[in-house]
């Protein structure tokens, strides 16, 4: 709770008192998870951390908009990175996990990185209180194990 939800809170804070002393507009992207939403058995402080972070996006988005300040989500699902290496090396259970990712890949921290890059961008000036899954369509077709 610490790490995934009081962080973002008190660094938002920070960051838009910066923003309203200088006038200036600004973006928030935080980086949650798919499990905003979706249930993961055994971790469920993980979960309420990551949901309570996707209401905090929602309530800022109307708080902070009237000061120009955009307010989005990331939601990444399955990434290769170390933090899955048990993952990555029990055949089985990547391939039970794969099965139910429709694009049969995990995500990279390149596909995450071009989602935050579009999001810090002008082109998403009209973009605020969304939530981006980059996932895989993993969350459209999850069935728990």
């Amino acid at each position: 709770m610490a790490v995934n939800l009081r962080g973002p809170f008190f660094l938002t804070q920070a960051f838009v008192r910066r923003l309203r002393d200088a006038k200036k507009s600004g973006r928030i992207i935080n980086i949650s998870s798919v499990h905003e939403d979706m249930a993961f058995p055994g971790f469920t402080t993980y979960c309420c951390s990551k949901g309570g972070l996707r209401m905090m996006m929602r309530n800022l988005t109307v708080e902070l908009g009237p000061l120009g300040i955009t307010v989005n989500n990331i939601a990444p699902g399955a990434i290769k990175t170390p933090i899955n290496k048990a993952l990555l090396e029990d055949k089985p259970k990547l391939n039970a996990l794969l099965a139910n990712i429709p694009l049969g890949r995990l995500g990279t921290p390149e596909d995450v990185a071009g989602t935050v890059a579009f999001l810090a961008s002008d082109d998403a000036s009209y973009v605020t209180g969304a939530t981006f899954l980059v996932d895989g369509g993993l969350m459209r077709n999850y069935h728990e194990q």
